[in-house]
């Protein structure tokens, strides 16, 4: 299968890319550093050399650049059999402290884009009556999180849209997921002393997605939250 993925270069999407890799799936990756993207080519096509790697550096915030991707990755796959919704940007502040651009940027990059990837990607997927959609949302999308008032917020209007998009495709045999992730070890936390333990892996959802797409053809997992064994940091 091919397989788009925002926000591949780093954290989540990177165990996401290395894991579709592994299980000889063909990738369209994009992130905003091209040096970050061009590693992680090097190292899927060092690994598994038979996996088509298409990668483009793009800001997800920019609604011209996500849909060039979009049409970019069609044109060099053929066609995108799974969608992953990764990308993301986490501006901490509370809200009355934050400047006014804030919530405008948060909506772009984390709602606005898997929004036009929707529009782009699935009504060819309906056309086909197969694919798969995994939004990447958050814990926060279901509970409030202090000092992160507009990621909250689009967070949560990411887990409305997914439910909107399992509901627009369930007709059509397009499989919908929200992958609800709590405090996972990726490089903002860089530098902390808390144990590796204490948090999520990023290849545990990783793993999640694989475990979803290996089941029948009749079941979908509608909505997955992965929290830390002893709770949110």
């Amino acid at each position: 299968m091919n397989v788009l993925i925002t926000g591949a270069s780093k954290g989540i999407g990177k165990a996401i890319s290395l894991n579709m890799a592994a299980n000889g799936h063909h990738l369209a990756l994009c992130a905003r550093n091209l040096k970050d993207l061009q590693e992680l080519k090097a190292e899927i096509v060092k690994l598994y050399p038979a996996v088509e790697v298409f990668i483009k550096e793009v800001d997800c915030s920019q609604k011209k650049a996500v849909q060039q991707f979009a049409a970019l990755s069609l044109s060099a796959l053929g066609q995108i059999d799974v969608l992953v919704n990764n990308v993301g940007v986490f501006v901490p502040s509370f809200i009355l402290d934050e400047e006014d651009d804030a919530l405008d940027l948060h909506m772009q990059t984390n709602v606005y884009a898997p929004y036009y990837l929707y529009k782009k990607l699935a009504s060819l997927m309906k056309e086909r009556r197969f694919g798969y959609i995994f939004n990447i949302c958050s814990v926060a999308s279901i509970e409030t999180i202090v000092n992160a008032g507009s990621y909250c917020v689009t967070k949560s209007a990411l887990l409305s849209l997914n439910n909107i998009m399992r509901k627009e495709m369930m007709d059509y045999e397009v499989k919908v997921t929200a992958i609800l992730p709590g405090s996972t070890l990726t490089n903002s936390w860089a530098g902390t002393s808390i144990s590796p333990d204490e948090f999520i892996q990023p290849q545990d959802v990783a793993s999640a997605i694989d475990q979803i797409m290996k089941m029948s053809i009749g079941a979908n997992v509608d909505q997955i939250v992965i929290k830390p064994i002893h709770g949110q940091i």
